[in-house]
């Protein structure tokens, strides 16, 4: 109970931080946010030690993911060069991804339109600038577009490509249809993308897919067994080499290189496995 009451408090807490916050940045800045991606970064950086679930980090996010407060600021103020647009793919295990992504790099997250409507995720979602998307192609003009302003604004999008969450321990295949989005003529030209694995390792002794989240199961029931547990997993997420757009000559193909990235990182991630602290 103490746990899960600090967890609320701190992601909501966070969450009053950044609304007021963005009542002066989106005035000033537009789709540039250079200030609140740093709250939602310390926010779910707070609720994974609450949650005793250990980061280990490999690889390194692409610049437009990557960089602090101060540089963004400098770069708005300065002038700077921008960086070259960049999306992320990775693959999906838990509802958990969205903590442990956010707590490695600035990123905003690419979900079904559903998903606003979701009691409480769907409020941090939208407050963190969660692009919704619908699967009609009726709206694909629109998507496109909504992809493009927010892909020149620097925002880094990260794309689930398998469509759903799995139990985390295994990768299912990639879905080519939305990479289509990424070979728009009109989309700034040298887009990368880069793949990105996660992998988690269950508490000694449990369930290997503890941190799993799939299916019918349910938030509440997933979350308070998370809570009741003293802890001693981890999350490995591996960053791969950026693959740049211009170099596919298709949808199937990148998803393809993408997928092959993605799975072969979540492998060796898992074999063998990261050593875990007792509880």
């Amino acid at each position: 109970m103490l746990r899960g009451l600090a967890l609320g408090l701190v992601n909501f807490g966070g969450l009053a931080i950044l609304l007021v916050v963005r009542l002066v940045e989106r005035p000033l800045f537009g789709l540039h946010r250079p200030v609140t991606p740093t709250i939602t970064r310390a926010v779910c950086r707070v609720s994974l030690r609450l949650l005793r679930l250990r980061l280990v980090m490999q690889g390194t996010p692409l610049p437009a993911c990557s960089h602090d407060l101060a540089h963004s600021a400098k770069k708005l103020f300065k002038n700077r060069p921008k960086n070259r647009p960049s999306a992320i793919v990775a693959n999906h295990g838990s509802w958990l991804d969205i903590f442990v992504l956010n707590a490695c790099a600035r990123i905003y997250f690419v979900a079904k339109a559903e998903v606003a409507g979701w009691a409480g995720i769907g409020w941090l979602a939208r407050a963190t600038g969660t692009l919704f998307i619908r699967r009609d192609r009726a709206d694909a003009t629109a998507q496109t577009r909504a992809l493009r302003d927010r892909l020149a604004a620097g925002h880094c999008l990260l794309f689930f490509p398998e469509g759903t969450s799995t139990d985390g321990r295994r990768v299912l295949p990639f879905t080519p249809t939305l990479f289509q989005a990424f070979f728009d003529p009109d989309l700034a030209p040298g887009l990368r993308v880069q793949p990105v694995s996660v992998a988690y390792h269950a508490p000694a002794g449990t369930d290997p897919a503890f941190y799993g989240w799939w299916g019918d199961m349910n938030f509440a029931d997933h979350l308070l067994k998370l809570l009741a547990h003293p802890g001693g997993g981890a999350v490995t997420v591996i960053w791969h080499p950026p693959l740049t757009v211009a170099d596919f000559t298709g949808r199937k193909v990148l998803a393809g290189a993408a997928e092959h990235a993605v799975r072969a990182g979540h492998a060796a991630a898992l074999s063998p496995p990261v050593p875990l602290r007792n509880p």
